[in-house]
């Protein structure tokens, strides 16, 4: 197959792109240039997509001895990603960027130009397994439960998804920096990137401050109504958030308070106590299904809410409008513009059943 590896610079990337080689395909690697003004380093894992991250994929590339190339994404990962996260924060929600940029960059804008150009595949350094059978795709967790990013990439259409590759699914992280040792790749080493890659000192509020600008309201404690304070946006918050809400003084009971919601109309952020944030159903919206096929029945499976945790098992079904989880367990802190992922438990890795945008929980 003629395979394009997308290579970001980093160890992963690199790992998948030479065994994608290995396996005997026709291997390009391209770098995606997200940023119109990328920084010249990188600060330890703070951020990516630098310039000194294109020299590493380069070198690499070269290591492998495949074609390499660099293709601007810049414009459209701005409007994509960049503008649909300020957006969502503006509105109340709590958005994945990196969910958004598998779907609409590296899965939709980049294999869209893949096929184009006569490419069967866009390789990546994923760490998920994917199979296909019957012409069906089956998405599972990785090898690595700690490294898995199953949940990022359940957003991928079935057409996509056979259209994909991720050779780093039944690996451990540490037996692939060991196998890019042993390639003399000089990535080996690097550190891997664990902010969002366009906010690469970490600092969420003030850049979204930055871009939408103060917009005060008031903090309100849900169950008095009283008023605890005041806030520059309910950009600033999240459900669930405890930490940065800017309140002077304890509540009543000396319990600590939560956001509960966020109501961006009028600029008021609630707050209580963590009860309070408990849910036990979850409705969401834009419903995927990896297989091309909904839920044809409430169905028992294991869901995620969070990229990292937020685990529950729990009964799913399709409905009219997108899906409905009652979880067997209670979760805490579901927001709103998250991501569910439904998993069907299985001793080969959990596999993908489906997925959604949150649009409420209860």
């Amino acid at each position: 197959m003629r395979v394009l590896a997308a290579m970001s610079g980093g160890v992963d990337s690199a790992v998948a792109a030479a065994r994608a080689v290995d396996a005997g395909h026709d291997v390009v690697g391209v770098h995606l240039a997200l940023s119109a003004k990328p920084g010249t380093l990188r600060n330890g894992a703070r951020g990516c997509c630098t310039i000194e991250d294109s020299r590493d994929a380069r070198r690499a590339a070269d290591m492998l001895g495949i074609p390499f190339y660099v293709w601007d994404f810049a414009e459209r990962f701005t409007e994509e990603v960049i503008e649909n996260f300020v957006g969502e924060y503006a509105a109340g929600r709590t958005p994945n960027p990196c969910l958004m940029c598998n779907e609409k960059i590296k899965f939709e804008a980049l294999l869209e130009k893949a096929i184009a150009l006569g490419f069967d595949a866009v390789c990546t350094g994923h760490y998920a397994r994917l199979s296909i059978q019957d012409d069906v795709p089956v998405l599972r967790r990785s090898r690595d439960e700690g490294k898995d990013q199953s949940y990022v990439l359940a957003s991928l259409t079935p057409e996509q998804l056979r259209h994909s590759m991720f050779p780093l699914g039944d690996s451990l992280k540490s037996e692939v920096r060991e196998e890019a040792a042993e390639r003399g790749l000089a990535v080996a080493k690097k550190p891997d990137s664990h902010d969002i890659c366009f906010i690469p000192d970490g600092d969420t509020r003030k850049f979204l401050e930055k871009k939408l600008g103060q917009r005060p309201g008031k903090l309100v404690d849900a169950e008095t109504g009283a008023v605890l304070g005041e806030h520059t946006g309910v950009h600033g918050f999240t459900v669930g958030q405890r930490r940065g809400l800017g309140i002077d003084r304890p509540a009543p009971d000396g319990r600590p308070r939560y956001v509960l919601s966020l109501e961006p109309v009028s600029g008021t952020v609630k707050v209580g106590p963590a009860e309070r944030l408990q849910v036990s159903e979850i409705q969401a919206k834009r419903p995927i299904w990896p297989s091309g096929r909904p839920l044809a029945e409430p169905t028992e499976c294991v869901v995620q809410v969070r990229a990292h945790g937020g685990t529950a098992e729990a009964v799913a079904e399709a409905t009219d409008t997108g899906i409905r989880v009652q979880l067997r367990q209670p979760l805490r802190g579901v927001a709103p513009g998250q991501a569910i992922v439904l998993y069907r438990p299985e001793e080969a890795g959990d596999l993908v059943l489906g997925s959604g945008i949150i649009s409420a929980a209860s």
